[in-house]
């Protein structure tokens, strides 16, 4: 009897500091769910599906090391990351060892230098996003924006989309390096500049904590507008550290407006397994394996088949069906219509979320 090799999918996830510790957490809960369900349904060809887990802290270096790593154990695919700077640093080593990659979470536009046949993405390019997130901002009747932004290349990045989005309004957009500035200091710039909404464009918890807190204690910024694009309100964290401070922040989520029957499913699953309500990030965890399985089931585990699937692929997932496309500027093959939403903790219940604007 032919025993047939166990399918092995590389997880690339930052599970310690400096990375987003939660948002890690929950992108792997999905990761890990979609990998069981699939075992539960016979696996891959009678094999089960087996998931090699990667700490990348958020570290390109880290991030480069194990995909090497992965690669060299004879994975079929890589799969994960949330965050931009690990998941560039993962598809430059994907695309030069010939190892297929389907990135969950991180948005920056360019994902890779050149157009590479390697690399899958599910998360919305940040330029869409962000755009969404601008319309929003303008359609409440907010021109001028200050960002208290710390240097990163996903920073600059979504500073310059919002700039020339809301420039195409006569829109501004002035920017606070709070690596320079105490929270006092963010404080009496906002004053000085006349700004009607502030946007957290920093790490979580600090400074963004700080800040907030320092905003909403100010007197002179009653009114003001904080906003948080990036998405850190959308985890339990955000609400314990912050209470009510942290509640009417909007940020941009990547869920419809309502989940069907297979995405209710899977929340209330996933909400089990994390105990507390699921992010959109464990959803694209999710989504990331059902859609690799279904590859893996259809063009086996051979590197070079799986990502000449891409364009073919037609999965439904928790939160519509995904399909690839190129997309230009990103070099990737790209989920073209992800759902995008700007929500905000509802001040009246924080622990509800409010649909603010979809796009």
């Amino acid at each position: 009897m032919i025993t047939q090799p166990r399918p092995q999918i590389g997880v690339l996830v930052p599970l310690s500091r400096p990375g987003w510790t939660e948002a890690g957490r929950h992108l792997l809960a999905g990761l890990e769910l979609a990998a069981d369900e699939v075992n539960d349904a016979g696996g891959i060809g009678g094999a089960p599906l087996e998931l090699i887990v990667r700490d990348t802290a958020a570290d390109p270096l880290r991030a480069a090391a194990a995909v090497d790593e992965l690669a060299g154990l004879g994975v079929a695919a890589l799969a994960g990351e949330y965050h931009s700077v690990g998941a560039r640093a993962a598809a430059a080593r994907a695309d030069a060892l010939g190892v297929p990659f389907l990135c969950s979470s991180a948005v920056l536009d360019a994902l890779t230098e050149q157009p590479t046949q390697w690399v899958a993405r599910l998360a919305p390019p940040q330029s869409r996003g962000w755009r969404v997130y601008a319309d929003f901002l303008l359609a409440a009747g907010h021109s001028r924006i200050a960002v208290a932004a710390q240097p990163s290349l996903y920073w600059a990045s979504g500073t310059r989309i919002l700039r020339e989005r809301l420039a195409l309004r006569g829109g501004t957009v002035a920017e606070l390096d709070v690596d320079a500035l105490t929270p006092e200091g963010v404080c009496d710039d906002l004053v000085r500049l006349g700004v009607t909404a502030l946007l957290l464009l920093t790490g979580h918890p600090e400074p963004a904590v700080s800040v907030v807190r320092s905003v909403r204690g100010d007197r002179r910024l009653a009114g003001l507008l904080i906003g948080a694009p990036a998405g850190q309100p959308e985890f339990g964290a955000w609400a314990d550290l912050l209470g009510a401070d942290g509640a009417g922040v909007p940020f941009l989520r990547y869920l419809p407006e309502r989940l069907g029957a297979l995405g209710s499913r899977v929340g209330a699953a996933l909400r089990e397994r994390l105990g507390e309500p699921p992010s959109f990030v464990a959803f694209e965890g999710h989504d990331t394996i059902a859609v690799l399985a279904d590859v893996l089931r259809s063009h086996g585990t051979d590197r070079a088949g799986i990502a000449e699937a891409w364009p073919h692929v037609a999965v439904e997932g928790t939160r519509g069906t995904v399909r690839f496309s190129r997309t230009p500027g990103t070099g990737v093959w790209q989920w073209a219509r992800p759902p995008v939403q700007v929500a905000d903790r509802d001040p009246a219940d924080p622990g509800r979320f409010r649909i603010l604007h979809t796009g």
